[in-house]
């Protein structure tokens, strides 16, 4: 599949209702549990997506697409949810990440971005040159993933719990990658 801002924007829409209902009001045992040591529970993860709300995919977008010559990315700070979460129970996480995405999108919108535009370049300062449709479609992709980890360290909850099943319940097998 091509990329199509319209399909990107689509899943992106998506992901804070799809994580409210998966996760809003649950028992902490389920929202604050993680896979061991440097890994993230779902409530790590909400934090994180807020992070890149702030600073990441629409920040970068709009380097990408403004007048200035200098098209550099600042560094993405993957751990900054670990200090900016503090004190905030998960409802307000999700509810955050709910209006700064609608907001992004919003914004997004408005851009009225050609496919001309999708070849346009930002500098990552880990991979150097990047075009805007593979910033766009990173974003899509980040977003799925974190919906999959957010699964998967939920699913290891109850890893014991299933007796002989791990055989067939792949997700329980998988390795966690921050």
């Amino acid at each position: 599949m091509n990329f199509e801002l319209n399909k990107a924007i689509s899943v992106l829409e998506r992901t804070p209702s799809t994580l409210i209902s998966l996760l809003n009001d649950l028992p902490k045992e389920w929202t604050q549990e993680n896979e061991g040591d440097s890994t993230w529970s779902p409530f790590d993860v909400v934090g994180h997506l807020i992070h890149g709300e702030k600073t990441d995919w629409m920040v970068r977008t709009e380097i990408i697409l403004g007048d200035s010559p200098n098209k550099e990315f600042e560094p993405f700070d993957r751990f900054a949810q670990f200090e900016n979460s503090k004190g905030k129970t998960l409802k307000v996480l999700l509810e955050q990440f709910k209006e700064l995405r609608a907001e992004n999108l919003k914004t997004l919108r408005v851009k009225n971005i050609s496919a001309a535009d999708y070849s346009r370049k930002g500098i990552h300062p880990e991979f150097g040159a990047i075009t805007l449709s593979q910033l766009l479609s990173a974003w899509v992709v980040h977003d799925l993933g974190h919906i999959a980890q957010i699964s998967r360290v939920m699913a290891k909850q109850y890893k014991e719990e299933v007796g002989p099943w791990p055989k067939y319940l792949t997700i329980l097998n998988s390795t966690p990658k921050e």
